[in-house]
């Protein structure tokens, strides 16, 4: 139930519209805000590949598919690590409590540095006070 919380938020950040779906366009602007890049053509073919009623649109339940994971052990690391490269904003390979914050704060949602620090210690395998690929993989399952 969490999940789909979160999922929801997500997909509301992207949902620039408010209607409930994720356009191409919507899907190349956000990626562009968060740092990504993309070309409308592969925004286009992204959602053309997760659109499962043929509205040209990425609804709440083609996300949840996409985040879920179907698709090989491959792709699902791969996007996986797509994933934790947007919450490592500072390019340490790690998360750390002011890239969460500063990742959260794009979602809509605020936090403080020790509230994120607070977050950071339930998934910190290793007690080193950061997030690793590793620990991201295992909080995200």
């Amino acid at each position: 139930m969490k999940m789909a919380v979160e999922f929801e938020r997500v997909l509301g950040y992207f949902d620039e519209d408010g209607d409930g779906k994720i356009s191409a366009s919507e899907l190349r602007h956000r990626l562009g805000l968060m740092g990504g890049e993309i070309l409308q053509r592969e925004a286009e073919m992204a959602i053309e590949a997760l659109d499962s009623d043929g509205d040209g649109l990425l609804s709440l339940e083609d996300f949840v598919v996409l985040m879920e994971g179907g698709g090989t052990e491959d792709e699902k690391m791969k996007d996986m690590r797509e994933a934790f490269n947007l919450y490592d904003t500072e390019g340490t390979g790690f998360i750390t409590p002011k890239s969460l914050k500063r990742m959260l704060s794009k979602l809509g949602e605020s936090k403080t540095i020790d509230e994120c620090k607070m977050m950071i210690t339930q998934f910190d395998l290793n007690g080193d006070g950061l997030i690793s690929f590793d620990e991201f993989v295992v909080m995200m399952q």
